[in-house]
């Protein structure tokens, strides 16, 4: 997949949080084809979404609309959906992709539901486009001060 210098140089600078360019440009490759499948009537603002799980399987999903607005499902719900069916538990990473100029990241729903399935510090956050690679950040960053699982144990 060709992408920008400007990805190129993010793609490298993700193999110090322990993924590879080739695991980045898998993700992104997968996100990219499940955005293909966003049923999106209404905004017209097609999302795909791809989440790494603990045993290195890459899991996509892509925003589903409905009539019913608070209905809809958005692309990283749905991946984490497949994760969760596959069998993963832990979400190491998620590639979140979307056009225009806008670099897209998840909403605070979906944060939300990430922050479930990983520690904020240790999940990367990874935007997307057909250029390649945009910009990255850990789910602290996106969700600091997080609500999460560890906040249940007695």
């Amino acid at each position: 997949m060709a992408t920008s210098p400007e990805s190129q140089a993010l793609i490298a600078s993700l193999a110090s949080k322990g993924l590879p360019a080739e695991l980045v440009e898998r993700m992104l490759k997968a996100a990219l084809d499940a955005r293909q499948h966003s049923h999106a009537p209404y905004s017209k603002y097609f999302v795909g979404a791809a989440v790494l799980d603990e045993q290195g399987r890459i899991h996509a999903g892509c925003n589903i609309e409905n009539a019913a607005y608070p209905q809809g499902w958005c692309a990283e719900t749905n991946a984490l959906g497949h994760m969760i069916m596959g069998g993963g538990r832990v979400a190491r990473a998620v590639m979140v992709t979307g056009a225009g100029s806008e670099i897209i990241t998840p909403c605070g729903g979906c944060r939300q539901k990430l922050r479930e399935f990983a520690r904020p510090d240790d999940l990367i956050v990874i935007a997307g486009d057909a250029s390649g690679v945009r910009a990255h950040w850990t789910l602290e960053q996106l969700l600091p001060a997080s609500f999460g699982p560890d906040h249940l144990k007695p």
